[in-house]
């Protein structure tokens, strides 16, 4: 068996796993990268191995850094099956042609600036015609049972907890007359966060490949991070500001949502509308509420007694362009959730580049930003920053919650590695940034005995 990663290998993004056994070729996950716009513009475009080779795509979780770029693969020659939970599979129908409209959208103001410029168009990676294809090569199976994908490979997802439909990918492997189970924790949940199922530890792996995002860092307590947000959000409505929120249409906003609801029955938050600009997101918040097999009991019990975190007075989601631009019309305090999650496209850079420069607002950071991303910059104090090729001044207060992650902290993930890799004859670490794996990597060798391998990009392994 060689494994070769080819994304989110000492990064977070653009997570590509090519397996080749027995003559055929399975890739976990297909992404795209984010950060560097011309280097994440190459690695989006220019495929590391030829696609039209692979025998089968197995799909984690419908994140764009995970999914985004089948319909690139489908538009180089893929022509295999693409396996997914039904939530991942409902989820990737809607995110796949939002990124296709995005980058078409996106690409057409930048080509109005560059041909002021003299400089040539761009062209989005795909469009809506591939998408389509894309999602007729869609396969879906439930989680927890053995589905034979080939003569010699079977495949099994289990719970991962991260967002709607997401799970590890265990895949039992019979090569050279030896049977051995590979499994791809995929991104892993926080125990304990409201709406879905704790990450399942079942499994026993003779090879491990997981996530490291948070390897060295630990999340606060869901009350504490509770009480910050109702914090900022009482700071931003005294001061008569916006409260932007970058989030990932996915998982992220509905968390949010669920919060402010919770803040709104104890009677917590001020008169404060709340706007989710995202016809994504509303669409998404949709396929969540029709996948009850993968809530947990607590949400189960909010929809049993007839009630949704989802739905709240003073909750509006934005759809048309012309809604968008009016809020930014808009004086009074408020709160605006909007993709994309890491600030790299989508409606949030018009709000930013509408209100970063007034003190009264905040931007409030509640996810993961990847190296070089406009999110990570603001993260990181940047006082001046582009926007659409533009400089902006950053004047709002740049504020974060990293109690919102929906990614296990270090010490789930090191009970994860115990529990499911003990047994294990390679762990792998990836989608991480390397700090972050390699204080994993000792954590687990300090708990359970073992070297984890924090593989380069582009690195092979035989096994």
């Amino acid at each position: 068996m060689r494994i070769t990663f080819y994304g989110a290998a000492q990064s977070v993004t653009g997570s590509k796993h090519l397996l080749e056994f027995n003559g055929r070729k399975i890739l976990l996950d297909c992404g795209l990268h984010q950060g560097h716009r011309k280097e994440s513009e190459k690695l989006n475009r220019e495929f590391p191995f030829n696609p039209a080779e692979l025998d089968s795509i197995i799909l984690s979780h419908a994140h764009i850094d995970h999914s985004g770029n089948l319909p690139g693969a489908v538009k180089h020659g893929f022509r295999g099956m693409i396996t997914s939970t039904f939530a991942t599979r409902d989820l990737a129908a809607i995110l796949l042609p939002d990124s296709a409209h995005i980058q078409k959208y996106d690409m057409a103001y930048l080509n109005k600036k560059r041909k002021k410029k003299g400089l040539e168009p761009l062209r989005p990676l795909y469009d809506a015609e591939d998408v389509t294809e894309t999602l007729k090569h869609f396969m879906s199976i439930p989680y927890d049972r053995s589905f034979p994908l080939f003569p010699d490979v079977s495949l099994r997802f289990i719970e991962a907890g991260h967002i709607l439909g997401s799970a590890q990918v265990e895949l039992t492997i019979k090569e050279k007359g030896t049977q051995r189970v590979l499994l791809f924790s995929g991104d892993l949940g926080r125990p304990g966060r409201p709406i879905l199922k704790d990450p399942d530890t079942g499994a026993d792996a003779d090879i491990l490949i997981m996530e490291s995002t948070y390897g060295g860092r630990n999340h606060e307590k869901q009350e504490e991070s509770l009480q910050r947000f109702r914090s900022i959000i009482n700071k931003t409505f005294k001061s008569g500001g916006k409260l932007i929120i970058p989030s990932f249409s996915v998982g992220r906003t509905q968390e949010v949502l669920f919060d402010i609801h919770e803040l709104v029955t104890r009677n917590e938050m001020p008169p404060m509308k709340v706007y989710v600009d995202s016809p994504l997101s509303f669409d998404a918040t949709e396929v969540y509420k029709i996948h009850q097999e993968c809530f947990d009991s607590q949400m189960r019990d909010y929809l049993y007694s007839n009630r949704s975190p989802f739905q709240f007075e003073g909750l509006h989601f934005i759809q048309g362009v012309g809604e968008s631009k009016a809020l930014n019309h808009d004086g009074s305090p408020m709160v605006i959730i909007s993709a994309s999650g890491m600030c790299e496209n989508g409606r949030i850079l018009h709000h930013l580049k509408n209100n970063i420069g007034d003190e009264r607002n905040a931007v409030l950071i509640v996810g993961f930003m990847a190296q070089h991303t406009l999110g990570r910059k603001l993260l990181e104090g940047d006082k001046q920053v582009k926007i659409f090729g533009e400089e902006y001044s950053v004047k709002a207060s740049i504020q974060i919650i990293n109690g919102f992650s929906a990614h296990a902290d270090s010490d789930a993930l090191v009970a994860y590695a115990e529990e499911v890799g003990a047994n294990a004859e390679s762990i792998f670490l990836v989608h991480g940034e390397p700090d972050q794996s390699e204080i994993l990597a000792d954590r687990i060798a300090d708990r359970i005995g073992k070297t984890s391998i924090i593989p380069a990009p582009g690195e092979t392994f035989e096994l």
